[in-house]
């Protein structure tokens, strides 16, 4: 194994930079380098997005470069011990594996599951699809489902591609409302937004209003101009009324939307249940907070409604995040400086075609009849597939940067599932609560020992930039980067399908030769051809002349003209949003129902700075201080059930229970209680020391896989039903 030197550093120190691509907001870093060793890390105030900002997570990526337990090589599970293997043998085990499954049970019985830092490496976002493309199998899951899938419905339903995301123009805007999102905590999400502190009091300054809805006072709401406290899994019903009072008090001003909407009239008349006063009892949000709100949106010089994670990941979630853009178009905010527009990065995916624009429904989930979206299948179903016999049934898992285990509902069943498996193969370079059920892990290099350029975020970019980096430090000798081993993989795997297929040999012979050429490009090559592709004003020269990164300006106006171009009309009322209404209408009926009869405590999630996703709690720096693993619970719920702050409780949900300590406080709502994720690092035969040392539980373990949104499919993890107790 490859370990840091343990000599004294002696050469030159040089300055490198680099970027932080541990989240959404891809902050510009330099690093100090001296004798192949990282001695600092700081913001880079040149950088045009991040602007110097850094957080501690930055800090941490010469931990995770240097961690001991971060695998160098590739593993072979023999029984329950791991072997140390080469590449050529990891990689004939891998293809022999998975062709063994497909070959005995149909190319369906082979999974893939993709973590969020699948997108945070572009080695994965350029050569990943070459593997597992040739896998020819609609058992395809990734993360995308636990937390954003309703997204890129609404926007595939509007503006026909679900990757037209229009982000928060936050540098300039006049009135911001913001539901379910702790932009202070991620540093923006779906809206790469470094520095975010800084931009809302900006937003203050030039006189603008910041106003929050959560059930919890996150670090966000601490700082707005309002706070409300609405009940989790409400949030549809009150868009719905926004919606409502838009048309009831005259408030309807498209602009220069108005010759492309449709169905206005038939909207009014859809939301006629849903007026402030209807829904004030099932919110909590009384009806002349609403109506006042909704005309300071309205009224305001420029503005947006920008919700995430807590409006997405519930029941209702792909109803929350069509009404915010209905809401965002009817006001004229779409499309307008202040308001919410497109990117126009270096490298715009979406025009050049590499992005695709979307399906839905094509084919459901074998057992549970989900629908897919964009050729994956929700992740709820993923266990279930695994388990229930029958044709189809998955047999082998592919996981690429994923946690599932930790990071989806119901792990503890996920858990069960994977042990089950025929065959398993996981790309990571942690032996984590997941990858530990795998037959082998490939591990690619860590995030600094390899060049980086943000083909994704920089599409969800409050500021059009654009930024390439060269490696901080050398990879270790014989290590691969993730694009080589998917290359490599995609390769191996062909010739083994390709000769027990004789039948279709010329056009096997003409696909490997394609992938042939294309494995053989690097990331910078492939960036290279893509900026001239693009007809590009940025050329690879410049780039790695401003490794710093290059101002591209504000965000622009593009997408009324690109709809109008293509002579493309936005329904405001899609066909399955126009049947769920009525179904929505009885549902919030009976919620308020079973309200007036005590129900059990709702659970909902919350995030932490220094955590992100659960491999970044084995660093000390990380998980250092007070136990960030504990339940919030108000003073009057936690005095009901005589419990003191510190405690020990159980917690128990229609699928699990687990013990935390409890925190009482008064900054969260009553009837609700918080737990963060990513923590439950308290599995056998993991090898994350510093983690275990901080095991945490999991709040997956409670989340139920039964709990979806009905329409998208997405995990609901929002507003769960939980019994709380003393332990």
């Amino acid at each position: 194994m490859h370990h840091a030197p343990s000599a004294p550093p002696s050469g030159p120190i040089e300055t490198r930079h680099g970027a932080c691509n541990l989240c959404e907001a891809i902050c510009g870093l330099t690093f100090q380098v001296q004798d192949q060793r990282i001695i600092s890390v700081k913001g880079n105030e040149a950088d045009p997005l991040s602007r110097g900002h850094i957080c501690p997570k930055a800090v941490a990526l010469k931990d995770l470069h240097e961690d001991p337990d971060r695998l160098r090589q590739p593993m072979r599970r023999v029984g329950d011990q791991w072997q140390a293997i080469s590449w050529d043998q990891a990689f004939e085990l891998v293809v022999d594996g998975l062709a063994r499954v497909r070959e005995q049970h149909g190319a369906n019985a082979v999974a893939v599951y993709q973590g969020n830092p699948s997108i945070h490496n572009w080695g994965n976002v350029t050569h990943g699809h070459l593997f597992f493309n040739q896998l020819k199998t609609r058992s395809r899951f990734s993360a995308t489902s636990v937390d954003q899938l309703p997204h890129h419905l609404a926007a595939y339903w509007l503006y026909g591609h679900q990757f037209a995301l229009p982000i928060p123009d936050v540098d300039r805007t006049q009135f911001m409302l913001v539901l379910g999102a702790n932009p202070l905590a991620s540093n923006g999400s779906l809206m790469t937004a470094p520095d975010i502190r800084a931009r809302f009091k900006a937003l203050r300054e030039r006189g603008g209003k910041l106003v929050v809805l959560d059930p919890r006072q996150t670090e966000t709401a601490a700082i707005a101009d309002e706070h409300l406290r609405i009940d989790p899994g409400s949030d549809a019903a009150w868009l719905l009324s926004v919606i409502y009072t838009l048309f009831d008090e005259d408030l309807v001003q498209p602009g220069h939307w108005a010759p492309l909407l449709d169905s206005q009239e038939e909207l009014r008349q859809a939301v006629s249940a849903y007026s402030p006063e209807a829904t004030a009892d099932h919110t909590g949000i009384d009806a002349a907070t609403t109506r006042r709100l909704t005309r300071d949106l309205a009224q305001a010089a420029s503005g947006m409604v920008y919700g995430r994670m807590g409006v997405s990941t519930q029941e209702h979630g792909a109803l929350c995040q069509w009404a915010i853009q209905v809401i965002n178009l009817l006001t004229g905010n779409v499309d307008r400086e202040g308001g919410a527009l497109l990117t126009s990065p270096a490298i715009n995916l979406i025009q050049m075609g590499l992005m695709g624009k979307g399906h839905h429904n094509v084919w459901r989930s074998r057992v549970r009849g989900a629908p897919e979206f964009g050729g994956e299948l929700p992740v709820s179903v993923m266990a279930e597939e695994m388990l229930t016999p029958g044709k189809g049934q998955i047999k082998a898992l592919v996981t690429s940067c994923g946690n599932p285990v930790l990071s989806t509902p119901n792990g503890q069943q996920l858990d069960q599932a994977l042990q089950g498996l025929d065959f398993m193969v996981a790309i990571d370079f942690y032996l984590n609560e997941t990858t530990r059920h795998a037959d082998v892990i490939l591990p690619p290099t860590c995030f600094v020992e390899h060049d980086h350029y943000d083909l994704v975020f920089l599409h969800l970019a409050v500021r059009n930039v654009a930024r390439y980096n060269e490696a901080i430090v050398e990879a270790a000798p014989g290590a691969l980067h993730d694009w080589q081993i998917y290359s490599e993989l995609a390769q191996r795997y062909a010739r083994r399908v390709w000769s027990l297929d004789k039948g279709r040999a010329l056009q096997r012979v003409k696909g490997m030769a394609s992938r042939a050429i294309m494995a053989r490009l690097s990331p910078q090559r492939l960036l290279k051809i893509g900026l001239k592709r693009a007809k590009s004003s940025i050329t690879m020269d410049q780039l790695l002349a401003h490794p710093e990164g290059i101002d591209l300006g504000p965000l622009k106006p593009s997408l009324v003209a690109s709809l109008s171009k293509r002579k493309r009309r936005v329904n405001l009322l899609p066909t399955l949003i126009r049947q769920e209404l009525p179904l929505v209408q009885a549902t919030f009926l009976s919620a308020s129902m079973s309200k007036a009869e005590g129900p059990p405590l709702k659970l909902i999630g919350r995030r932490d700075v220094r955590s992100n996703n659960s491999w970044m709690h084995n660093t000390t720096r990380l998980v250092s201080g007070k136990n960030r693993c504990v339940l919030w619970m108000h003073p009057q719920d936690a005095s009901a059930r005589q419990l003191q702050d510190g405690q020990a409780v159980q917690i128990q949900s229609r699928v699990g229970q687990i013990t935390v300590p409890v925190h009482v406080t008064d900054q969260i709502r009553t009837g609700v209680v918080s737990l963060p994720h990513g923590w439950g690092h308290n599995r056998p035969g993991v090898n994350l020391r510093v983690a275990q040392a901080h095991a945490g539980a999991s709040i997956n373990d409670l989340t139920d896989d039964r709990a979806t949104d009905r329409l998208s499919g997405n995990a609901a993890f929002s507003a769960v039903p939980v019994e709380v107790r003393a332990a």
